[in-house]
């Protein structure tokens, strides 16, 4: 009985085993699932070449386009004024800027003038006897001559006696000093030499000026100069008289300006040229900051795109039969967000966006098709 029972067990293991054994053999003759494909959707542009402008953005401050820095020629005390010399005064062509005391210098002046009226006067027998012909003009000259104005030019001298016997007698050199004193006696009046403001103002009423001494700036306040470094690959396209249009910091208020010079040298270290744009506005004040965008060029056959688009070896993604594929293109310029590229054809579907992970022949579906200007 037992031999029988042990008999049936192992059977009945043997045909379980055999069972399993199939079970496995059979799941390994399942076919695999066939992976779904992914397709990703791109944004894309369709190219129409088109004239693309160049417009090159710049900085920099205003400066008054004529401006004086004041100083000093002579030593003395600074006079009052009717008009106090502080900064934001407004003066008008020819007034008083400042008014340095000349008492002593202007005694000295009339000293020499009075010195060259007598000397003058001492020939005057001499020549009624030796130059008649030539006496009443200096006898005319002696009756005009006022020591509270301007010493007069001398009678013009007609014959080589005449000048001799007068530069014998030490008339020309005596007048010429005179005129050197009265020449630096101007110096102690500084006037305006247009209508403008005084933007710096160094010294006040009652200080002691000295020769060389800075004294203050004064501008005029209704043209102004911003200067901006062009690269020197577009400076040949420039033109004096370019329209170029300006801005503020807060992008609030705009301002029309044109090119009124460009330096004729270039920059040895950043290989740049200084233009200087030309601005009139009311409200413009000298050292505000402003914004340039100069339009440096007009490139056609030519489409501009986001620079994230293009890739290092400059190509940029197309799509061609619902896969992606590469293209190469040539860079006209770069701008801080944008490419001006040319050599893409027009009808080329291109991506607008980037993608991330994108490789040619990644399979995709277009969301938008947008033509691009």
């Amino acid at each position: 009985m037992r031999k029988l029972i042990l008999s049936i067990l192992g059977v009945v293991i043997i045909a379980a085993s055999i069972y399993f054994a199939f079970k496995i053999v059979g799941s390994k003759n399942r076919v695999r699932p066939v992976p779904v494909k992914v397709v990703k959707t791109v944004f894309v542009d369709t190219v129409k070449n088109a004239t693309i402008p160049i417009i090159i953005p710049a900085n920099g401050s205003l400066v008054a386009k004529r401006r004086v820095e004041l100083f000093s020629e002579v030593q003395g005390i600074f006079s009052s004024g009717r008009v106090l010399f502080k900064p934001g005064q407004v003066y008008k062509r020819g007034q008083t800027l400042i008014r340095i005391n000349s008492s002593e210098y202007y005694a000295s002046v009339q000293s020499a003038k009075s010195n060259l009226y007598n000397t003058i006067a001492a020939i005057m027998p001499d020549l009624r006897l030796d130059f008649p012909e030539v006496f009443p003009k200096w006898q005319t000259y002696l009756s005009n001559f006022d020591l509270e104005k301007g010493t007069p030019e001398l009678p013009k001298m007609t014959s080589e006696k005449e000048n001799y016997f007068m530069t014998g007698r030490g008339i020309v050199s005596s007048f010429y000093n005179v005129k050197n004193l009265e020449q630096r006696l101007s110096k102690f009046n500084i006037s305006a030499p247009f209508n403008g403001v005084l933007t710096q103002a160094l010294v006040t009423e009652g200080t002691l000026i000295r020769n060389g001494q800075k004294l203050g700036e004064f501008i005029d306040p209704t043209v102004y100069e911003m200067e901006v470094a062009i690269s020197k690959s577009y400076v040949s396209l420039l033109k004096v008289g370019e329209k170029v249009n300006l801005s503020n910091l807060e992008k609030t208020k705009t301002y029309d300006g044109t090119v009124s010079r460009i330096n004729g040298s270039i920059d040895p270290t950043t290989q740049t040229v200084t233009v200087y744009i030309e601005v009139e506005d009311d409200a413009l004040k000298e050292g505000m900051y402003m914004e340039a965008q100069v339009n440096v060029k007009q490139e056609e056959n030519a489409i501009e795109i986001d620079r994230n688009l293009l890739l290092e070896n400059n190509e940029i993604f197309v799509v061609r039969d619902s896969l992606l594929d590469v293209v190469p293109v040539k860079p006209i310029y770069f701008s801080d967000t944008k490419v001006v590229l040319k050599d893409v054809p027009d009808g080329t579907i291109i991506l607008s966006r980037p993608l991330q992970g994108a490789f040619v022949g990644l399979l995709v579906k277009k969301y938008a098709e947008n033509k691009s200007n």
